[in-house]
């Protein structure tokens, strides 16, 4: 059986008796499950807001619209963002008219703070912060640049499910604006598809409901669930159809259960990846500041020669991959080219390797054997 770069695990009975109480309730759209879910993920992680989206996506545009909309930005304002990431996070400043100025990154494949500062001008707005990996990076830092020069900071914390630094979610600390997280197929918390947006204030959580809800201002569940059906509703925005839904919602909730233990034998997984390649020069581990405080949604390395290892891995029925491609190589964001010389580099030369929930140790182990075979 080949082994794939990611490859959800579920727990299929309690899930399929999730979804069978929407089932049996009629209920599989917005309400019930989703609202379980936002107050089960305020309890998890913190936050005092949370509210479930289709995506992580969708999130991000309606992070960059409200804070748009709050902070008076006009089109042609900028925010700093990272090259290594999945495209949909630089494409939400996009919708909304704005620019993405790329810093490059750090070690840690996350926004390097000294080249954020460098990109400040007289149009900067904010800051999307990517914690890639699930790592923190240089967070701490990046909160401090923007304290310094008023930026709002977004948190895309699509990799960070489970992340915990001393006991507190990095989306929940001081000077971040908003966070936004995705249960994506593959992720640490997966679904079908789905995300999460928090903010740390009322006004914006009522806004970003709205928003999400096509400008509404009374969704169906709030109309509904009283016993009676209150069918007059104001629109006050023109809004999206973004919003989540009780079937994700069902299998959240049942995912949720078991992300600390998952997260957990990640954790294990990376210990052996790291001590099988401590004493291989040529390659490098993409790190964590810490170890233990890491959900390690992706493990990957910088080797020399990533095609040639990719078909060695092919060869043997194993399914790398490549986590990100340096978006200022795609031909709409080719307008930066040159401005991150780390992130070209990283991007030519990073793998990811399988990391998911149905690795054995052997494979594990299978893996790290091809790697140091073929790297020396």
């Amino acid at each position: 059986m080949s082994i794939q770069v990611l490859k959800p695990k579920f727990e299929i009975e309690e899930c399929l008796d999730a979804v069978r109480e929407c089932l049996e309730m009629g209920w599989t759209g917005m309400g019930f499950k989703t609202v379980q879910f936002e107050e089960a993920w305020k309890e998890y992680t913190g936050h005092k807001f949370a509210y479930y989206l289709n995506s992580n996506t969708v999130g991000l545009h309606l992070a960059v619209q409200i804070l748009k909309m709050q902070n008076g930005w006009i089109d042609g304002d900028e925010i700093i963002t990272t090259p290594i990431t999945f495209v949909s996070t630089n494409h939400a400043i996009m919708y909304e008219n704005l620019h993405p100025t790329f810093a490059d990154v750090d070690d840690y494949l996350c926004l390097d703070p000294v080249s954020v500062e460098s990109r400040i001008n007289e149009k900067t707005r904010a800051v999307i912060f990517v914690g890639y990996g699930g790592r923190v990076g240089q967070l701490d830092k990046i909160i401090e640049i923007c304290k310094k020069h008023d930026l709002k900071l977004i948190l895309d914390a699509a990799h960070m499910s489970g992340t915990c630094v001393n006991g507190v979610t990095p989306g929940t600390w001081d000077g971040v604006d908003v966070t936004v997280y995705s249960f994506q197929a593959v992720k640490n918390l997966p679904t079908g598809d789905s995300g999460m947006i928090c903010f740390p204030d009322a006004a914006s959580d009522k806004l970003v409901r709205q928003l999400a809800w096509l400008g509404i201002n009374k969704d169906t569940y709030a109309r509904s669930n009283k016993g009676t059906y209150a069918w007059k509703y104001d629109v006050d925005y023109v809004g999206y159809k973004y919003n989540g839904n009780a079937i994700m919602a069902a299998i959240a909730l049942v995912q949720l259960k078991y992300l600390d233990r998952d997260n957990a034998r990640r954790r294990q997984i990376v210990e052996m990846y790291n001590k099988s390649f401590a004493n291989n020069p040529k390659i490098k581990i993409v790190g964590a500041p810490n170890h233990k405080e890491c959900s390690y949604h992706i493990y990957e390395l910088i080797v020399p020669d990533r095609e040639g290892l990719l078909g060695k891995f092919a060869e043997n029925d194993i399914y790398a991959g490549v986590h990100y491609r340096d978006n200022i190589e795609y031909s709409m964001y080719r307008y930066a080219e040159g401005t991150c010389p780390k992130a070209r580099n990283i991007s030519e030369h990073i793998i990811t390797l399988p990391m998911h929930m149905w690795l054995t140790d052997e494979e594990v182990m299978q893996i790290a054997n091809i790697v140091n075979e073929y790297v020396k």
